[in-house]
């Protein structure tokens, strides 16, 4: 698992990874600290059953990319553990992977909310530290900026989306929206697609589709979502139940489950004419050729779904204030920067006749290499040969 990782490391990271382990809680869990030329490690905390070193080290280094992207002055990092989020023991398990991660937290990175933790967990874990700046996605009642609350991340990807149409020539008014995923990000963003004029015709849980080619009552469904969480959808008739998301005729897509949705087949039978990325790593490098040969616009996941960091800055920057950030600060900017940033990227892509995602890693790139410059990191061409030497692996 290591030497892959070790392996894979290039000129840009990891530059550290810390695997954890607490024997009286049976807490594993891992940060990686993939790129630190332009500030101190930031990036979602996640807990899954499943979770690999691997899968956060990809995302890790998609957080350097959207940090840089956006203009905003942290680096890529991600931390994860590997547990049921919905388990018993679930604060004793944060709370030891806080302790274990003392050295690091919040002098190299900072605890944030990403899949299965929430604004209590961002407490537990600051709390156990002792530092209400530990963590990022703190209830407003500890002075933080609850950004699955307020929905920042599904707030962004539909004013990208926005964006996307209106750089066109055309608007959000009556399109059909197919949404894969209604947790923070899918139910936020379905509510401001609908504000923009759009029509929700498709919305998935880990539990099934639900489909309507007039239009889902979003309000009914949302409802349903606070009652029956995933199981919301199972609330309709079978015959709405039959479609798989992903299939759904639509004229946009956001996939805002896991990474590695939208797979070879989905692209070439897709309806959709733009896809927005609101999950980190939807779509794969061949996915994205087929789309792109097809004519479907595709708003790269670190440009569309960057409103989580814009939130996240904010509450950064106000982490040792006694003063609450203004939520219409947080939206402002958030509309500001990923509608700009979404007109930027699709401009290069079709000036370079590049895919969107070239055109934003490029844009990404020549950011943090220039940081990297500044402080004297880029590697020598001596050097370029032994990725190894580049990785610091810690493991306690």
């Amino acid at each position: 698992m290591v030497d892959n990782l070790l392996e894979q490391a290039d000129e840009w990271g990891p530059e550290k990874i810390v695997i954890v382990h607490d024997t009286r809680t049976g807490m594993r869990g891992v940060l990686v600290i993939d790129n630190s030329a332009r500030g101190i490690g930031k990036g979602g905390t996640r807990m899954s059953p499943t979770l690999t070193v691997g899968e956060v080290a990809r995302l890790a280094r998609t957080m350097t990319w959207k940090w840089a992207a956006v203009d905003l002055f942290h680096g890529g990092a991600k931390a994860g553990l590997l547990g049921d989020p919905a388990g018993a023991d679930k604060e004793r398990v944060l709370r030891a992977f806080a302790r274990a991660l003392r050295n690091e937290v919040p002098s190299e990175y900072l605890f944030g909310l990403d899949m299965g933790l929430a604004e209590r967990d961002a407490a537990v874990l600051a709390d156990e530290l002792g530092d209400l700046g530990a963590s990022t996605g703190l209830p407003r009642a500890l002075g933080g900026v609850p950004y699955d609350r307020l929905g920042v991340t599904g707030f962004g990807v539909a004013e990208a989306a926005d964006a996307a149409l209106q750089r066109a020539g055309d608007s959000l008014a009556g399109k059909r929206v197919a949404i894969q995923g209604f947790g923070a990000v899918g139910a936020a963003a379905a509510k401001r697609f609908e504000g923009l004029g759009a029509r929700i015709v498709a919305v998935a849980t880990a539990r099934g589709t639900v489909h309507d080619p007039d239009g889902l009552d979003l309000e009914r469904l949302l409802d349903l979502r606070d009652e029956l969480r995933d199981d919301c959808v199972l609330a309709y008739p079978e015959a709405q139940r039959r479609l798989d998301v992903l299939e759904a005729p639509a004229d946009v897509l956001v996939p805002a489950a896991r990474e590695d949705t939208v797979s070879d087949a989905v692209a070439r039978a897709t309806e959709a004419r733009y896809v927005i990325e609101g999950a980190n790593l939807p779509t794969s490098p061949s996915s994205r050729a087929i789309l792109h040969e097809r004519g479907v616009v595709v708003v790269p996941d670190f440009i569309a779904n960057a409103g989580g960091i814009v939130a996240a800055a904010h509450s950064t920057d106000a982490r040792n204030s006694p003063f609450v950030v203004d939520p219409d600060d947080v939206f402002a900017m958030i509309s500001e920067k990923l509608r700009a940033n979404t007109v930027a990227v699709l401009d290069a892509a079709e000036r370079d006749g590049a895919l969107p995602h070239e055109a934003a890693l490029r844009l990404a790139t020549e950011r943090v290499r220039e940081a990297m410059e500044l402080r004297g990191r880029l590697p020598r061409a001596a050097d370029a040969a032994s990725p190894t030497e580049r990785v610091e692996v810690a493991v306690r």
